[in-house]
């Protein structure tokens, strides 16, 4: 099993004391890796994670976004056929994020088998075939991102600035939609299409309306509430 598994741990664990291609050499050994492969292995991961400029860089001259690259690709130093990413992108900036997504997606079209655990839906959505929802340690729903959207929440979510008149208004229009009240705004799932909310708009003429395409962040929040738990 260890050798066709590759594990990215979401906390830093790299060695301190090594430079960043000493990183990826010195942890092919516990695979027996020869070490010229082991060599030109790292050397092409590091291209792959865009690190060849850091070759000889000790640990503490990387930033965040640049060790989570490390570790990735030391998780790749055994040619996994399953990689198992947790929270492969927290606290990174939106370039960073955007390309571990890119290198994740590269895996899948080479057949690697990606299984990663995120809190956020957007991560999810772009990047997994299937997902499992947990709440508390237990599963609550899993299947296909669309599928799941479409099944909780319906396709789209009609928002508009909380007031006890919009509320009252929308009961009138949506009287078996669940609705949702989230900081200052009202969210209506009424599950109907869109030229039908967007008639309801017109002729309501609710404050700071809009319409939105639902999302697995709404299918979450539904199915496992709303309220922070420990």
């Amino acid at each position: 099993i260890k050798g066709i598994v590759g594990v990215a741990p979401q906390e830093d664990n790299l060695d301190p004391d090594f430079t960043v291609f000493q990183n990826l050499t010195v942890y092919a050994r516990y695979f027996d890796i020869p070490k010229e492969k082991a060599r030109t292995r790292a050397d092409e991961l590091l291209k792959f994670m865009q690190l060849e400029e850091k070759h000889d860089v000790v640990m503490t001259a990387l930033s965040g976004g640049m060790k989570r690259r490390l570790i990735m690709a030391r998780a790749l130093m055994n040619d996994p056929q399953i990689l198992i990413l947790d929270e492969p992108t927290p606290g990174l900036d939106p370039q960073e994020r955007h390309l571990r997504w890119t290198k994740i997606r590269n895996l899948k079209k080479q057949g690697v088998t990606v299984i990663l655990t995120t809190h956020y839906m957007d991560e999810a959505a772009q990047l997994c075939d299937r997902i499992i929802i947990m709440d508390q340690g237990k599963i609550i729903e899993k299947g296909e991102p669309v599928q799941l959207v479409k099944d909780h929440v319906g396709e789209e979510v009609l928002e508009v600035l909380n007031s006890e008149e919009s509320m009252a208004c929308l009961k009138q229009y949506f009287p078996d939609a669940r609705i949702d009240i989230v900081e200052d705004k009202i969210q209506v799932f009424a599950n109907k299409p869109r030229g039908i909310l967007t008639k309801i708009l017109e002729e309501a003429s609710f404050r700071g309306a809009l319409i939105r395409d639902s999302n697995l962040e709404d299918v979450f929040l539904k199915l496992a509430g709303r309220s922070l738990k420990d």
